[in-house]
């Protein structure tokens, strides 16, 4: 059985349908985002999901400050090859099931368990002053939380939703929108959950790690 083509799929056929029957050659520039997501009638995080997907696909290249060009005319629709998850239901699906389990862990909570969560946010602190990315010390956090909740399920659940981030397309969407302030105020997010969980408020913890993941969506697609 096939499965049906995810959204970012769709949209990247209907910008290559737009690229075959307009006067976009090769070189050419498309319309910016906000246009084309008006012509398409779609969201533009979603067109951004899409767009990055025609990128990979070598169909057209984002030129940062400048626009979208068209790097092959002719390119065929998609067969349904997956890139991976759409971004933006990968962080809305993880804000609702972490804020679950959180929620959990925080009623499980140990002194052990937080000085290790500490341990792991001064280790991102010091990664992001000395210009690295955090990326396992994000993992070891999230998944530190996902473990002290006592279900295994729900522990493999977070664990392989954030393995998604390295996926082709969540991995280009991380890569191109990425920075040392995005990760400054992820690190800002990571100390109000753990003071959350310090406080031993699961109300709070689970408020602060949905605002967590929901910022980080709205960073990766909403913002630039």
């Amino acid at each position: 059985m096939t499965l049906p083509k995810r959204l970012y799929q769709q949209i990247a056929d209907q910008v290559r349908q737009l690229i075959q029957s307009g006067p976009y050659p090769a070189g050419a520039r498309l319309p910016p985002e906000r246009e084309l997501a008006q012509t398409l009638g779609v969201s533009r995080p979603s067109l951004r999901e899409a767009l990055i997907a025609l990128e990979i696909d070598g169909t057209i290249e984002i030129r940062m400050g400048s626009g979208i060009y068209v790097l092959s005319a002719a390119k065929p629709a998609a067969s349904g090859r997956s890139l991976g998850e759409s971004p933006t239901e990968l962080m809305q699906a993880r804000a609702v099931i972490e804020s679950a389990v959180i929620a959990r862990a925080a009623a499980a909570m140990t002194p052990e368990t937080l000085k290790t969560l500490s341990s792991v946010v001064d280790s991102m602190r010091r990664d992001i002053a000395e210009g690295r990315k955090p990326i396992e010390q994000d993992r070891v956090f999230h998944l530190t939380i996902a473990e002290s909740a006592g279900n295994s399920v729900l522990a493999e659940i977070v664990a392989n939703l954030f393995d998604e981030r390295h996926s082709p397309m969540s991995d280009r969407m991380r890569g191109r929108f990425e920075t040392p302030e995005t990760w400054l105020s992820a690190l800002e997010e990571h100390e109000a959950i753990l003071g959350a969980l310090e406080s031993q408020d699961p109300l709070a913890a689970q408020a602060t790690m949905h605002a967590h993941l929901t910022a980080s969506r709205r960073r990766w697609l909403e913002e630039n």
